[in-house]
């Protein structure tokens, strides 16, 4: 009797978490579909309203292409290096990764921190970046970003 109690006990805690796989692949098709993948590493550097700028790479068709970062945050105070990795949804020319994405994100960094957003440009391209950042700044900002590919 012992032995199904706990086990009872332990399915009720677990239930929860059974759906996780599920609800990341729904996310994951809501966004689009997947066509590449990036790494960014960028700083940021606010007093109300901020600077943010860095460079990064796109994995796109079976090529590499480096990128650079430049933007700005409205609503934060600090400063943060942060690296991030993500997934690239609807990019389906090259040129439609350039240009002016938009985001609504939060990060609270005191020391290190962990965080992610949804990046969306004109073109229907997404981006959703998981990040890890260090140093200290405390945002709930709009943040615009300007990508730019190498040439």
């Amino acid at each position: 009797m012992r032995i199904s109690r706990r086990l009872a006990v332990i399915a009720i805690a677990m239930a929860p978490f059974a759906g996780l796989s599920t609800m990341a692949m729904a996310a994951d098709s809501s966004l689009g579909t997947p066509s590449g993948q990036v790494t960014m590493k960028f700083k940021s550097l606010d007093i109300g309203v901020g600077h943010t700028w860095g460079t990064g790479r796109l994995t796109y068709q079976h090529h590499t292409y480096r990128f650079k970062i430049e933007g700005g945050s409205l609503a934060a105070v600090g400063y943060s290096t942060i690296e991030g990795r993500g997934t690239v949804y609807n990019l389906h020319r090259l040129q439609d990764f350039e240009g002016s994405y938009a985001a609504v994100n939060g990060e609270v960094t005191a020391g290190t921190g962990v965080g992610g957003m949804v990046l969306n440009n004109p073109a229907g391209v997404r981006i959703q970046i998981d990040t890890t950042s260090s140093g200290g700044r405390l945002a709930a900002a709009l943040q615009g970003m300007k990508i730019t590919l190498h040439k």
